[in-house]
Order: C-alpha cells, then structure tokens, then sequence
C-alpha cells in the first residue's frame, strides 16, 4: 500500500431508502445503499483525488460484502477493514422525502463494528496518512470503539499528524446528553480542525453564536474551527483571521443527510492542497450544496472535476 492522505474509521452500515415519499411504516419498497459518516467522508475525498483508507468491521454477511464492494468502486484503500463472522453488520431505514430531512431508523445494536477494541489499532498503516480524520460516532458505539478512537487521536497526534473532528452528535446512543457533551469536547479538545454544525455548537459549548462556539474550541488549544451554518454557509476562527463565507443557492434541497460528511471532504481536501482556510470553506460549502440536490447520502458528491466546474460557473457565493 502506498501513502495514504487520508484515513478514517467508523461504522458503515446497509442503507434501505424507500422508493416512495411518506413515513416509514407506509414504504412498500426499498433500495439498498450505503451510509456511514465517515465513510461518507471517504468517499468524497476519493472522488476529489484524495487518497484516502477507511478501517473499520464489517460482518461476514452480505451487507458487509456489499460495503466493501461499494467503497471499493470508489478507489477507498479497504486494506484495513475486517470482516466478522460472529457479528452482523448493522444497517438502517431511510424514508424519502419531497424536500427537507428524511426519517432514519438505525439498527446497529451489536454490530460488528461495536466490537472495535484498541488492540486492532494498526500503527503501520496509520502512519501512512498524512491526516486523520474523525467523528463523534466511535465515542458513542461502544467503550470499546471509543478506547480504539482515542489511541487512534493520540497515536497520529504524537507523531505529527494533524487530525480533523466532527462532531456528528447521536444523543441516542448515549446514556445521557451531559455524557455526551463530555466525552466528545473531550476528543474535540485534543484535535487540529473542528466542524461543528451550529446546533451541535450549541448544545457541546452553550452558546448558539458562531464566534463563541469557535472561541470555545480555540481556547483549549484547537487551530481552526469552522461552523456550519446551513443554507447560509460557514463561519470560520483561527487565532489570527476570521471570516464568514455564504453558502451557494440551491433550487431544491432533496435530502439533507450527507451534506455536512461532503462540506468535511471538501475542507480537508483543500486544506491539504495548500488552499487558503477561505478558499477551502468554499470548497466546502460547494460540496454541500452538490450533496443536497441528490436523495442518497453520499450520490451527489463531484468529482474533482465537476467540483471545478461548478466552481468556476458560480464563484463564491455573494449575500445580495
């Protein structure tokens, strides 16, 4: 395997979205797909030309095999993922919508993937990538996904890497809200980049503003912090520059599930390229609002070409 840009883990899991809008219970038929957020984020980095590995568990099962599959098409490194033959992999429902956010069902109690433990760290491979990234969904799965999470954080820390973190609060997997919030700054405090949406910057920071949630992360040694802000756009902090960058239009928003994984593609892609932190959150916000206009999570991420192309058609989004 050569050099990695990139690596990731989380849980993948089958995806069943329903072929018809309505509630859940009323769906008649399904298509399979893929979800997971990181590997979302994998995904959308592929596509960008970014080398990126995703390790995880999968089980020994058909859902695993097509996982495996699905990232394999899109050029991810899956060296590292492992199959379980003793734990299924997990999957979940997904209703369609006409606009606006689906109704998600998971079931991924037991999964393979929970059953990470720091022993399956591979050092050798890590050391590969130049950047990890993270999300707050390892923390929740399981105590010992969590214990594989934060060697993963401190092993890349200790040797130079920088590291990105999302949040992706899932209060249901949790005990408790306070537990949460506790365990996740916890990981946030220890990283290079954090991208809080601006709901979960509130809820882990107290304060719904973009320059005290950025403030919050700053002052425990984090170097840029950069808030989603939805439709309209992105704010971003480091100790010396500031700025706000407004999201593109977007005729129809059809499923929102998967936009913040792409805004988290498109920003460390540029960063790593060498962009300026504002033409990075751009980027960023591009792939957001690519990823909108398209039901599956991870279906309307462009490639680094297209992402050009869209790019140079509509410039940095200006508010009128």
């Amino acid at each position: 395997m050569q050099k990695l840009d990139v690596v990731t883990f989380g849980e993948a899991m089958a995806m069943f979205m329903a072929d018809r809008p309505g509630p859940l219970h009323e769906a008649g038929r399904f298509t399979l797909g893929l979800a997971g957020a990181e590997a979302n984020v994998a995904i959308g980095l592929a596509r960008l030309n970014v080398r990126t590995g995703w390790v995880s568990k999968v089980g020994k099962d058909a859902f695993g095999k097509f996982i495996m599959k699905r990232l394999k098409n899109e050029s991810v490194d899956i060296s590292r993922v492992r199959m379980d033959d003793k734990h299924p992999t997990g999957f979940q429902l997904k209703s369609k919508v006409k606009e606006g956010d689906p109704e998600v069902q998971y079931f991924r109690k037991g999964s393979a993937a929970s059953r990470w433990v720091p022993g399956d760290f591979d050092k050798a491979y890590f050391l590969k990538a130049r950047h990890l990234h993270m999300t707050g969904i390892p923390l929740a799965v399981s105590g010992s996904f969590r214990s594989f999470a934060r060697q993963a954080l401190a092993f890349m820390k200790e040797n130079g890497k920088t590291v990105s973190f999302d949040p992706n609060l899932r209060p249901s997997l949790w005990p408790s809200v306070h537990e949460m919030i506790r365990q996740v700054n916890q990981s946030a405090f220890q990283c290079d980049w954090v991208l809080p949406g601006i709901r979960e910057g509130a809820v882990l920071t107290g304060s719904d503003k973009p320059g005290e949630i950025a403030d919050f992360y700053l002052e425990k040694g984090v170097k840029l912090v950069v808030v989603k802000l939805g439709e309209e756009g992105a704010y971003y902090k480091t100790a010396s520059e500031e700025g706000t960058v407004s999201g593109f239009k977007v005729r129809k928003v059809v499923d929102t599930v998967g936009a913040g994984d792409g805004f988290a593609a498109g920003l460390i892609s540029g960063l790593l390229e060498g962009l300026a932190i504002r033409e990075a959150v751009i980027r960023a916000n591009a792939m957001g609002a690519l990823a909108v206009q398209s039901p599956g999570d991870h279906d309307g991420y462009p490639t680094k070409t297209e992402l050009d192309d869209y790019l140079e058609k509509n410039g940095e989004p200006r508010k009128e």
